[in-house]
């Protein structure tokens, strides 16, 4: 079965756009958790909310996909915790941080939306 036979999926335009936001949103956060393990303490925190983020997104993502009823509660705490990193990579000036912060912003704002739906 292709993944477009999804029918609440397929159907909905705007929970495809967060899936794909979510999964964007695990591989940033794992790529700048990495990268900051090796840049010493004063990236801790920054790399503990990448990895809270990482596992929030994946797991909104994988609830949506099987259109689970804890869905949009779960859509409200991942764009918490998004805007909370983001607000933490931007304090920094690495690249990976940089990157990650948009990408975060992206996918806090995605999860409003499927938040208020």
């Amino acid at each position: 079965m292709a993944l477009t036979e999804i029918d609440h999926v397929s159907e909905n335009e705007e929970m495809q756009e967060c899936i794909d936001s979510c999964f964007e949103c695990v591989q940033a956060c794992e790529w700048c958790a990495d990268k900051c393990a090796g840049e010493g303490e004063e990236m801790a925190e920054c790399l503990r909310l990448c990895r809270d983020v990482a596992d929030l997104a994946s797991m909104h993502a994988r609830f949506m996909a099987r259109n689970s009823d804890f869905s949009s509660d779960l859509a409200a705490m991942t764009a918490d915790a998004c805007e909370e990193c983001a607000d933490e990579c931007e304090q920094h000036d690495a690249e990976h941080c940089q990157v990650c912060a948009d990408v975060l912003r992206d996918c806090a704002e995605t999860c409003r939306n499927m938040a208020s739906a």
